[in-house]
């Protein structure tokens, strides 16, 4: 049994964590075949979307495998293959039933939206065990729902539900788990009906201006972001307007 399983559903990249028994805790081995997913995920021209999720009934994962030892030289994705992949403009979307601790909050948080069941919860609990959260999280949870919130979680290691998630910003939607894989196969034809090099211009486009200084100086430097002359000169560009003027839907090419 595969601790790493991939599947594809046309352009949906499904990338499962399968360590049930263990709750999905990651080891040094996960770390280097997640990396390399992300890599065939974020080359593959045919893929738009990657949904990751955790088996089993208890975790989508508990964050690192301290029986494997803690990596010191992670891949170059970084954490997961993901933590520190700030180059990947395709979305991520994290599908949440159980635990998402330590590492797997972290992971979580890299996602760029996260559906979650009634029944998950989050937390950052390192301090408990004398350790620090280096895999983004008190970066990420600080920037997606604001400091005080943000070290409420970080100073006390507590656990909150998915509802208490949604309320402080960083869960986009709480299901129950029978409804999970329909709400995030929901989300994924959403984003397929846009045209490829716009979804990735916008998330690269946020994604950097949250790193200048300004918003006047984001919006003068969004002309200059690599994902948005992309798409500035792309073919889709052109077709959108055009499928517009003729009054039928867009033939997306991805060029």
């Amino acid at each position: 049994m595969a601790e790493i399983e991939v599947s594809r559903d046309g352009a949906v990249t499904h990338i499962l964590l399968n360590r049930p028994a263990q709750m999905n805790a990651l080891t040094n081995a996960m770390h280097v075949r997640l990396d390399k997913v992300f890599d065939e995920f974020s080359a593959d021209e045919t893929q738009r979307v990657a949904v990751i999720k955790g088996a089993g009934e208890k975790a989508f994962c508990a964050g690192s495998d301290l029986k494997d030892g803690i990596g010191k030289h992670y891949p170059r994705g970084g954490y997961a293959g993901l933590i520190e992949r700030f180059d990947l403009a395709k979305p991520v979307i994290a599908a949440i039933d159980g635990f998402a601790l330590g590492g797997g909050f972290e992971l979580a948080l890299a996602s760029d939206l996260i559906i979650a069941t009634d029944r998950s919860s989050f937390g950052l609990p390192e301090p408990l065990v004398g350790a620090v959260a280096l895999g983004g999280g008190l970066h990420r949870l600080t920037r997606q729902i604001g400091q005080k919130q943000a070290m409420d979680l970080i100073l006390t290691s507590r656990r909150v539900s998915a509802e208490e998630g949604y309320r402080m910003g960083f869960v986009n939607q709480v299901v129950t788990l029978e409804t999970l894989d329909e709400v995030v196969a929901g989300y994924c034809r959403d984003i397929l009906k846009g045209a490829p090099l716009a979804i990735e211009a916008s998330k690269m486009t946020v994604q950097r201006g949250l790193a200048e200084p300004t918003l006047e100086a984001a919006m003068k430097a969004q002309e200059g972001y690599p994902e948005f002359s992309k798409w500035r000169s792309s073919d889709d560009a052109m077709e959108g307007i055009t499928a517009f003027a003729e009054k039928r839907k867009p033939k997306w090419t991805g060029k």
